[in-house]
């Protein structure tokens, strides 16, 4: 159906797509952010972000994707609440530039790391995220990629070695 989507362009496509994984999303949100109001209004937000991000990537496995897009977008609205939290709050003056510091490289770091696994081709990507980021075993990757055992392996070992590389690269270039 997202084949059909890129192709035709008709939004019935993606709207499909948004009805099967809305409930996922939304179970999701609840449990990062702890907030119906909130976890709706974040499913929305994550559907928005995928109709104007879904032409610039090359999504071979759509729920995989749409949850990293969700979770992603999660631990950013966290990281927000956490920032409003933290400048409303009395911490002394060194305190709170040391902390904010320490948000900032953390940001970088996440932004970083968010840049490189874009930059994997798509079965480092898809099998990195399957494995680190979503915790399946390695026979589950294989299972739900296609990929062999062997495959499998190998391009989590090889993504693994270039987002590393991408992420020394990075680290110098903002220095």
């Amino acid at each position: 159906m997202l084949q059909r989507y890129k192709t035709d362009g008709n939004s019935d496509w993606i709207g499909i797509l948004f009805d099967r994984y809305a409930i996922l999303l939304l179970g999701l949100c609840m449990k990062y952010l702890k907030n119906e109001e909130d976890a709706r209004d974040s499913v929305q937000q994550i559907f928005l972000k995928v109709l104007s991000d879904i032409h610039k990537h090359d999504v071979i496995f759509f729920k995989a994707w749409i949850y990293q897009v969700a979770r992603n977008h999660c631990l950013m609205q966290l990281r927000h609440h956490k920032d409003v939290e933290l400048k409303e709050s009395h911490m002394p003056e060194a305190a709170e530039q040391e902390d904010h510091s320490a948000h900032v490289r953390k940001d970088v770091m996440l932004e970083n790391m968010q840049l490189a696994m874009d930059q994997l081709n798509a079965e480092q990507g898809a099998c990195v995220r399957l494995f680190y980021l979503e915790k399946k075993s390695y026979q589950e990757v294989a299972d739900i990629t296609g990929y062999t055992l062997l495959q499998v392996k190998s391009y989590i070992q090889n993504g693994k070695r270039n987002l590393k590389l991408l992420l020394e690269k990075y680290s110098k270039n903002k220095r």
